[in-house]
């Protein structure tokens, strides 16, 4: 049966209720993930559970080895990704406690993240208009109303570069350019999930309204932490209420992200690059 990844964000770094664990130390060609996976039983269904920042939070967002931790998913055999994130708010509606399942990603970072597996010797160009699988997230969003938490299916996350907050010059330029909430990590998981042909959902924890907000005190990290703790427990609640639900097959398109996607030639691809894709790109090869 395949697995459900989870990616816990900052002030979630394990998961209580998951049977059976390992923890799992996973090799991959780009370098070390963020820390040991957990594996084990969650909900009846086989998880795989990751701290993005690593436990205690050790690595900011422009560190954070994002295709490691994605190509050690595939690995371990996940088929699923559901990101657990915190994020700032850019619309008065979507309010501190909220949650926000968000459909579309613009990214900021400026090329500072690793974001593809195809380099040194290979090209594949995904279809990316609609970064999230439509079906999980629709998943998530039922999961987070049986938890009785205020959710919104839908909206534009805007990936900044970390580890500072905005300027309110910047989040006054987001807010015209109708974005919804802010963050630093998700843009990259998103373009490796697709690669990867994995499924992927955010489930955005709202911890503050930014610093566009004039009616509310500028984004503290002392804020960001007590809402973060808050909305901690609603997010475990959440991931029970889904993990069950979710179908053993998947009906969507992420399954042949990459059937059309590589267009350099087979015989010139190099050996090493064929070896270490081998779990991404081998059924096609």
């Amino acid at each position: 049966m395949a697995k459900i990844g989870i990616i816990g964000g900052s002030g979630l770094y394990d998961i209580e209720g998951i049977k059976n664990v390992r923890r799992i130390i996973v090799e991959t060609p780009f370098g070390r993930p963020s820390d040991k996976y957990i594996t084990g039983e969650l909900g009846g269904r086989q998880v795989v559970f990751l701290p993005r920042h690593g436990v205690g939070h050790r690595i900011s967002p422009s560190e954070i080895n994002y295709r490691a931790n994605i190509y050690g998913m595939k690995k371990l055999g996940a088929e699923r990704i559901i990101s657990l994130s915190a994020c700032g708010s850019l619309k008065e509606g979507l309010r501190p406690l909220d949650f926000v399942i968000p459909d579309q990603f613009v990214d900021r970072t400026n090329q500072a993240r690793k974001m593809t597996f195809f380099e040194k010797g290979i090209v594949a160009h995904i279809s990316f208009a609609r970064p999230v699988c439509a079906e999980l997230a629709k998943s998530v969003y039922e999961a987070a109303k049986k938890s009785d938490v205020t959710a919104h299916l839908g909206g534009t996350y805007i990936n900044m570069e970390g580890p500072a907050f905005s300027t309110r010059a910047e989040s006054e330029l987001y807010r015209k350019w109708g974005m919804d909430i802010i963050g630093m990590t998700n843009m990259a998981e998103a373009k490796l999930a697709r690669e990867a042909e994995l499924c992927y959902s955010t489930l955005a924890a709202v911890t503050d309204y930014d610093c566009w907000y004039e009616s509310e005190e500028a984004v503290t990290v002392e804020m960001v932490i007590a809402n973060l703790n808050k909305n901690i427990q609603n997010a475990k609640n959440i991931l029970k209420n889904l993990i069950p639900s979710l179908s053993d097959k998947r009906g969507c398109a992420c399954c042949y992200a990459l059937k059309d996607a590589v267009i350099t030639d087979k015989k010139r691809i190099p050996k090493k690059v064929k070896e270490g894709l081998k779990i991404i790109i081998g059924k096609y090869l």
